[in-house]
């Protein structure tokens, strides 16, 4: 499951790292959480469904359509949740950012130490000029968080796609390599 040159980036207190085996566990516990699960597009009901996305992570990085980060601690013994860019375009130079956090380490100011390492990782080693984030519109804490990491709000798509069954609307946020 591991790629060599698979890059590793580390902070004062956080490890951002390739998806390993072990830790299909935790992606479980993640995208089984109907907390974490209510405003994400995905979610796994058994350990083996879950297979499924880290394949996706995996894929993501040989097809290169996107890249995606295990969020640990600096020792690598917690593990945080993930975050990554997706739906990477080349020829537009634009990709869709993502994360998400296990509950008991919400409001720990995690996301907002990643997001950027991300966006700069997409800018400078992708060669971004454009990182999307789609929102649900009821996703406050989301919203909160783009707008803190200097995402501009562009719009509201209403009624795109079905969820449970009923239509929901996204708000389209937006950065730019040099803003």
């Amino acid at each position: 499951m591991t790629t060599v040159d698979f890059p590793i980036i580390k902070t004062e207190r956080l490890l951002l790292r390739q998806f390993i085996a072990s830790d299909l566990e935790n992606v479980y516990k993640g995208l089984s959480d109907p907390k974490i699960i209510k405003y994400y597009g995905v979610s796994y009901k058994t350990l083996e469904e879950t297979k499924a996305q880290m394949q996706f992570f995996v894929d993501l990085e040989k097809e290169g359509t996107g890249i995606w980060w295990a969020v640990c601690s600096l020792d690598n013994k917690t593990f945080y949740g993930a975050g990554g860019l997706n739906s990477l375009n080349k020829v537009h130079k634009k990709a869709e950012i993502g994360f998400w956090l296990l509950t008991e380490f919400w409001g720990h100011g995690i996301m907002t130490e990643v997001m950027p390492i991300i966006c700069n990782y997409g800018f400078d080693n992708l060669e971004l000029h454009r990182i999307e984030g789609l929102v649900e519109t009821d996703n406050l804490n989301c919203k909160k968080a783009m707008k803190k990491l200097d995402f501009n709000l562009e719009g509201t798509m209403k009624d795109c796609e079905v969820k449970n069954g009923k239509f929901i609307s996204l708000e389209i946020y937006a950065k730019f390599k040099n803003s």
